[in-house]
């Protein structure tokens, strides 16, 4: 798992963008009306996220369909869990 994933969660834009795509797949144009920004800020925000693997991108006529990859998703959860566990485990072993 790249930094790129880590880089692009940093921004609470596309922290937002991502929570919008929890509710299902989503065009530029619908994603676009929930924020204030030109459209070129708004495509690099999703181009961060399609670099760092964490929304997948598909033309559909003229629009673009955003979609969460869960794959990706579910790794930076199960990486997170695994830290965490192992940091709750070493403060406990240090507290004995």
């Amino acid at each position: 798992m790249g930094g790129e994933a880590f880089k692009a969660l940093a921004d609470p834009t596309r922290r937002r963008i991502l929570e919008l795509l929890r509710g299902g797949k989503l065009t530029a144009g619908e994603i676009a009306t929930h924020f204030d920004m030109t459209k070129p800020s708004l495509s690099h925000h999703l181009n961060s996220l399609k670099a760092a693997g964490l929304v997948e991108a598909r033309r559909d006529g003229q629009n673009i369909i955003y979609s969460l990859d869960t794959t990706v998703l579910q790794d930076l959860m199960s990486w997170f869990y695994t830290f965490t566990d192992r940091r709750d485990s070493n403060e406990h072993h240090v507290e004995r």
